[in-house]
């Protein structure tokens, strides 16, 4: 998968020290993936959410952070929308994020 762009994550693991091995690793997995379909990254994460408008919350460093993505399945692209703490994620609609 194409990820667009890698730089919230950056951000985010300058400010959150702890999300920064768990980010770098989802990053380079991300990566090298090849998900057809939401059935398919169900595979690999199944605590993922798979929610409306193609997007997906990921549960980082054992659920204490959300990174919520978008997936283009056709174009292997996956968009970073957000990633933060529960509360902060509790302030926003994921579906259109």
């Amino acid at each position: 998968m194409r990820v667009i762009s890698r730089k919230p994550l950056v951000e985010f693991w300058t400010k959150h020290e702890d999300a920064g091995e768990p980010l770098r690793a989802w990053f380079r997995e991300a990566q090298q993936a090849d998900w057809n379909s939401p059935d398919d990254l169900k595979k690999r994460y199944p605590s993922a959410s798979i929610i409306s408008r193609n997007r997906v919350v990921f549960n980082i460093k054992g659920n204490k952070y959300r990174l919520i993505v978008m997936i283009n399945y056709d174009y292997k692209q996956l968009f970073i929308r957000f990633i933060g703490n529960h509360a902060e994620y509790d302030r926003i609609d994921a579906t259109i994020i």
